[in-house]
């Protein structure tokens, strides 16, 4: 199941990209993505309360809240960093040099996370970062 929760996740963050570069146009990159924070935000809590799941915020440990606000500062950088890119270049680079963070990620699993690094993973890393590259160059 985790696999079509995360391909959908990919479906709509391409979505998200075109929408984003057609929506930009005129726009300041900082506004446009506050904006799109206010419907994130709407849309995360709407989520919350047609779940029920609002009575868990006091089970909430110190560390995951640390860890949560870290992750939404990360969140709010790299949205800024995107729309800025997304305003000032082609979607069709920005899109991906942004996918380098799945490279990113397995890197930052291994050495934080003590995630394995297998033959599979390295070639797979290899290949995004050539795509890539082949890509915007």
């Amino acid at each position: 199941m985790w696999f079509v929760f995360a391909l959908l996740s990919a479906v709509f963050a391409a979505l998200t990209s075109i929408l984003a570069k057609v929506g930009i146009e005129g726009v300041n990159s900082n506004l446009a993505t506050a904006i799109r924070t206010v419907v994130v935000l709407v849309m995360a809590w709407g989520m919350v309360f047609l779940t029920n799941t609002q009575g868990g915020i006091s089970a909430i440990s110190k560390k995951s809240w640390l860890f949560l606000i870290l992750s939404g500062l990360a969140t709010g950088a790299s949205w800024l960093c995107y729309y800025r890119a997304l305003q000032i270049g082609e979607a069709s680079k920005v899109v991906p040099v942004d996918k380098l963070s799945v490279v990113i990620t397995l890197v930052l699993a291994f050495v934080f996370l003590h995630e394995n690094f297998t033959a599979k993973s390295l070639v797979g890393a290899v290949l995004i970062t050539a795509g890539t590259l082949i890509m915007v160059l």
